[in-house]
């Protein structure tokens, strides 16, 4: 679905205390401003823009220490109804995106007992404490990165550094040169967290050197790494 006129300041409003009082905090409430101006000038323009709520990643997940694993996109998918909230993630009536398809390829390589042949929607993550959380929370159809450097990347670092101070153990999956850009954001020197790199899922990307995602292990690292640190493993399965 898309995003409807007027609808971002309120999704805002509806976040968990953490995530509101973040967005709405003095450094970043100009910049929330400008970003709701930007849209709200777009859609007057009849520009279609995904996903229909932005901040769902942060709807699911009330507390900074209920979250686990921290996997970092950049932008939301820019097909039709792909885009849902969730980095990576499609809704099930959607064709599965390649990058999508790679991380079921790892995933059957690490549990291969497992079917991942049907995970496409990854709330399924989300419920368990997964922070998928794209840089860029909105885009235009057809357009990807057509929302690059609006101001959701300095609302999006901001969320990253809180949740990275928060003294909970988590794993954070830093996937391709993006992702891996926001590695100073991580307070890893100060916290107990892992932080995981490999390449992009992306076709282009995921077998070539020097960090392979395919064969990354890091779904079961993270498992392993969760468990040794008393906390409880991600069901990465439907």
């Amino acid at each position: 679905m898309k995003l409807l006129p007027n609808n971002l300041l309120g999704f805002i409003e509806m976040l968990p205390k953490v995530w509101r009082d973040t967005m709405l905090s003095y450094a970043n409430i100009m910049t929330v401003q400008h970003i709701n101006k930007f849209i709200e000038t777009r859609l007057s323009d009849n520009a279609i823009i995904y996903p229909f709520n932005p901040m769902k990643s942060l709807h699911v997940i009330s507390s900074i220490s209920d979250i686990r694993v921290i996997i970092l996109g950049q932008d939301p998918y820019h097909g039709k109804d792909q885009a849902h909230g969730f980095a990576f993630s499609v809704l099930e009536n959607c064709k599965k995106p390649p990058s999508l398809k790679n991380i079921c390829k790892e995933l059957s390589l690490e549990y291969p007992s497992v079917e991942f042949i049907r995970l496409s929607n990854l709330s399924c993550w989300a419920n368990q404490g997964v922070l998928l959380l794209n840089s860029i929370l909105t885009v235009e159809e057809g357009k990807p990165l057509s929302h690059k450097k609006i101001g959701w990347e300095n609302i999006t670092d901001s969320i990253i550094k809180i949740v990275s101070e928060d003294n909970s153990p988590k794993v954070f999956m830093l996937w391709g040169s993006y992702a891996q850009s926001k590695n100073s954001l991580i307070k890893s020197s100060q916290r107990d967290h892992l932080i995981l790199k490999a390449n992009h899922p992306s076709p282009l990307s995921a077998s070539r050197g020097p960090l392979p995602f395919i064969g990354c292990n890091h779904f079961k690292i993270a498992n392993e790494w969760l468990i040794n640190h008393r906390k409880k493993p991600v069901i990465w399965q439907i």
